[in-house]
């Protein structure tokens, strides 16, 4: 393999026209600079300059070695300075994973104002499908529901949002009226379900009812907020929601209430790689994130920066 800095001295040997204008240009003797075409010389078995009269002039070899060496540095440069620009948050790709209520009410807030800052950073946006395990790549970032802020080796988890689930109940139930609702308060209605079994979301559900003294019955699988509340307004039932996600979900024909006595409440953070913590485009996203966090609950931010 040739070495990188002997064709660097040889391109400037060529393109100065002799060893001592090299030797100048470069910071070293004529006598490094001769050594080091000589090794040159050693590693191709070719010979690259010749003497002319008083001077030195480059073979055939020499020429195309010099051309090679000039497009050798001139990737170079351009790497140290994408490599400069990634850095900067100029340039790259930044890749998010995200749960469907995230993407639908706050990702639409923060893509366009990031590409108006980051206008060379690609953004990849995809669904999420559960914490990293090693068996795939993690993103850059990945905005999920987790039970606090442990996770795997090499990531970080930055607090986001608290999401506390309000009540709905058909718009003629007996408490419609009432400011807010006691969780126990439920334990004797029909309960429509709205999330996977093995979910955490549904696991806050369960745990809440259970700290409240009841177990909920189920007696219709929504597994989606959309379907679960429509059911809800034909009167089958009543369901917790998340109150972030209920900005995506018509609200014709039930009523929302808070919920005391458990509040339950759901834990979103960002997960972040912990080498690309601090990259200011990922900073950047994630100030936005903030921001359209603020724009829809004000109160619901967690409030502390990773």
């Amino acid at each position: 393999m040739l070495d990188v800095h002997r064709l660097i001295v040889l391109r400037s040997v060529v393109e100065t026209g002799s060893i001592q204008s090299a030797a100048s240009h470069l910071g070293y003797t004529p006598s490094a600079i001769s050594q080091h075409v000589a090794s040159l010389q050693r590693e191709t078995g070719t010979v690259l300059v010749e003497r002319h009269g008083r001077g030195i002039r480059p073979t055939e070899a020499g020429r195309l070695l010099a051309g090679h060496a000039r497009e050798i540095q001139g990737k170079i440069a351009d790497a140290e300075t994408a490599l400069a620009d990634l850095r900067a948050g100029k340039a790259g790709r930044l890749t998010v994973r995200y749960f469907a209520t995230a993407g639908a009410v706050l990702l639409p807030r923060v893509v366009g104002r990031f590409g108006r800052l980051f206008p060379d950073v690609r953004l990849e946006l995809r669904l999420s499908k559960g914490l990293p395990d090693g068996t795939r790549d993690p993103a850059d970032a990945e905005i999920m529901v987790l039970r606090d802020d442990r996770v795997p080796p090499g990531l970080r988890a930055i607090p986001l949002l608290d999401d506390p689930y309000l009540a709905v109940l058909p718009a003629g139930h007996p408490l419609a009226g009432a400011e807010s609702v006691e969780l126990g308060r439920l334990a004797r209605e029909p309960w429509v379900d709205n999330e996977w079994p093995s979910s955490l979301c549904r696991d806050t559900i369960i745990e809440a009812c259970g700290a409240a003294g009841f177990s909920p019955d189920f007696v219709v699988e929504g597994h989606d907020y959309a379907t679960a509340v429509a059911f809800v307004a034909a009167g089958l039932g009543v369901t917790l929601v998340p109150r972030l996600a209920l900005e995506t979900v018509p609200s014709h024909g039930v009523v929302r209430l808070p919920v005391t006595r458990p509040t339950p409440t759901r834990s979103v953070f960002a997960v972040v790689k912990e080498a690309g913590h601090g990259h200011p485009a990922l900073t950047a996203f994630l100030d936005l994130l903030r921001e359209a966090i603020d724009d829809v609950h004000p109160s619901s931010s967690a409030g502390r920066n990773g």
